[in-house]
């Protein structure tokens, strides 16, 4: 009995784990759509060498939105060294129609995307947004966190800043 216990545990522990959580890992090859409904292949994200972050987020978190703010402030000093952030919208059917005109309003000059069917977030492991990724040159994940807390963009403009360095 206890060694069906043990091996049913380590089976439940293996099925829940994220199918990307390693750093080091390349982003998965699956499908998203851009605001105005291309569709992109995600395999093809990168910034021509440079390190880049990437956010998943909704309309309807205001964790997400303060990062996205918070960002937005200091973005032209990222910009400025070469780094960019993709905003991956996890919006559902219902919410999905607020992220256009909410990306509009807030003025933000991110690369935009729509993960229509969610099958990016799941692959990233994505169980709560905010959940960042900030990527090297090679496109490879050196760096993840959820929520977002004051001061956060500028710790990830300096783990940029060292990713440049090297």
């Amino acid at each position: 009995m206890k060694k069906a216990i043990i091996v049913l545990t380590l089976l439940m522990g293996t099925c829940s784990l994220p199918l990307f959580s390693q750093a080091g890992s390349t982003l998965p090859d699956l499908t998203i759509t851009t605001m105005d409904g291309r569709e992109v292949s995600t395999s093809t994200l990168s910034n021509e060498g440079k390190p880049f972050v990437i956010s998943f987020w909704a309309t309807w978190c205001r964790p997400c939105l303060k990062e996205l703010d918070a960002i937005d402030e200091i973005y032209h000093e990222w910009q400025d060294h070469g780094f960019k952030l993709i905003a991956v919208s996890t919006d559902d059917a219902r919410t999905r129609p607020n992220v256009l005109p909410m990306v509009s309003g807030r003025g933000w000059e991110y690369e935009f995307y729509l993960d229509e069917n969610g099958d990016f977030r799941r692959a990233m492991g994505v169980n709560i947004v905010p959940h960042t990724f900030i990527l090297n040159g090679a496109g490879e994940v050196v760096y993840q966190h959820t929520s977002f807390s004051d001061g956060m963009e500028w710790e990830m403009y300096d783990l940029l800043m060292e990713l440049l360095d090297e």
